[in-house]
């Protein structure tokens, strides 16, 4: 006789669940508590190689809606130029949208064509949020505000990435980024910014940081007259924002009180020093203490003293692992950096990948050129 055990049917079951399409198992996947599945979305998502098991784990809801539109949103994605798997992995991140109407899509499209140079731009803007690309209300504030930014004549790369990464400054009325907008052009000019360079400075703001636009103009102003009061000069403060770009209408006058504070108190400066350091590294004014304290603590555990970081502050916009990996991959070549300039390892990777180049090439180089004249002596 044939035993059938329970470990021989849930084997048998799975291999049949791989090789059957959803609809043979539907059943086995709602519960009382839920309400059942619409096959006909199953299936559909199915057909265009969309994993099932994903948006049943994750947004299983959808598939029980009653309306949904999976073949006509897969025909627009196609129309727009997505190839199979394109389709498939826009709907396994974003399964919400088959339950967009095609004529709402139909219309978010030629929209964001607007601002998108061809197909494959829209198309790579879509896969990489398609979220923003399936939230179709407040349509019209979305073209309002397209409109308003084409006027100021930033590129329409820039509103393409502010309008995929940040579309909620877009769904709100126009009027609130004209204020936004208009508090940057002030701040600009009344800083001694020229005119004629407002909007490549916009655009690298808005760049930087796509949601600046969601900012109280507010404060703008705070963060500024903060930075007034501790003596900064209208110069000194246009190089600050324009490092700080976006950043500094996210700084809080508490917290950078207690940044500078401590700044000048762990290397001992006067203010004049301490205003030279910030403008060096205007990071210092966003770290919060815990992680400025953490990174000082870890120079000086390093053998690095009080005054190199004061002369290369830069060296504080690098972890203390970073830091350290730093410092031991240049002492194999015999560079102690706790007895030379900290400037050595401060920056981004590649910066510090050509410094470290130059030191290996002058290790290598011979001490003297053989095939050099000899100076004599008179």
């Amino acid at each position: 006789m044939l035993r059938v055990t329970t470990a021989t049917l849930c084997t048998y079951c799975q291999r049949m669940r791989l090789l059957l399409p959803p609809s043979a198992f539907a059943s086995t996947v709602t519960s009382p508590n839920k309400r059942p599945e619409n096959q006909h979305t199953v299936n559909a998502l199915y057909e265009l190689s969309v994993d099932i098991r994903k948006v049943r784990k994750f947004k299983g809801w959808i598939l029980s809606e009653n309306s949904a539109y999976v073949s006509e949103i897969a025909d627009l994605l196609r129309d727009m130029g997505a190839d199979t798997t394109m389709i498939a992995r826009i709907l396994e991140t974003h399964p919400e949208a088959v339950l967009c109407r095609p004529e709402d899509v139909a219309a978010q499209r030629d929209l964001w064509v607007s601002v998108c140079a061809n197909k494959r731009d829209l198309m790579s803007i879509i896969e990489k949020f398609p979220a923003s690309f399936f939230t179709l209300t407040h349509h019209s504030n979305q073209r309002a505000n397209i409109c308003y930014l084409q006027s100021l004549r930033l590129s329409n790369r820039i509103i393409g990435k502010l309008i995929a990464s940040a579309p909620q400054s877009f769904s709100r009325p126009v009027e609130r980024n004209q204020e936004v907008i208009h508090t940057l052009r002030e701040t600009y000019l009344d800083l001694g910014g020229d005119e004629g360079n407002l909007r490549l400075w916009l655009q690298k703001l808005l760049s930087q940081n796509p949601y600046i636009l969601l900012r109280p103009a507010e404060s703008w102003r705070d963060s500024l007259g903060f930075l007034r009061e501790q003596g900064f000069s209208t110069e000194e403060l246009l190089r600050l924002v324009s490092s700080l770009r976006a950043s500094i209408a996210e700084l809080q006058p508490d917290s950078m009180q207690q940044a500078l504070a401590y700044i000048e108190g762990a290397l001992s400066c006067s203010k004049d020093e301490l205003k030279q350091i910030v403008i060096c590294c205007p990071a210092i004014l966003y770290y919060s203490l815990p992680t400025l304290g953490g990174r000082y603590q870890g120079l000086m555990d390093a053998g690095v003293s009080m005054e190199q970081v004061k002369e290369s502050p830069n060296v504080l916009e690098l972890t203390t692992q970073i830091v350290l990996y730093r410092i031991h991959k240049l002492a194999s070549y015999g560079y102690d950096v706790c007895s030379g300039s900290l400037d050595v390892i401060v920056g981004t990777k590649k910066d510090f990948e050509m410094s470290y180049s130059k030191l290996q090439l002058r290790q290598l180089r011979p001490l003297f050129n053989p095939v050099a004249p000899l100076s004599s002596a008179d």
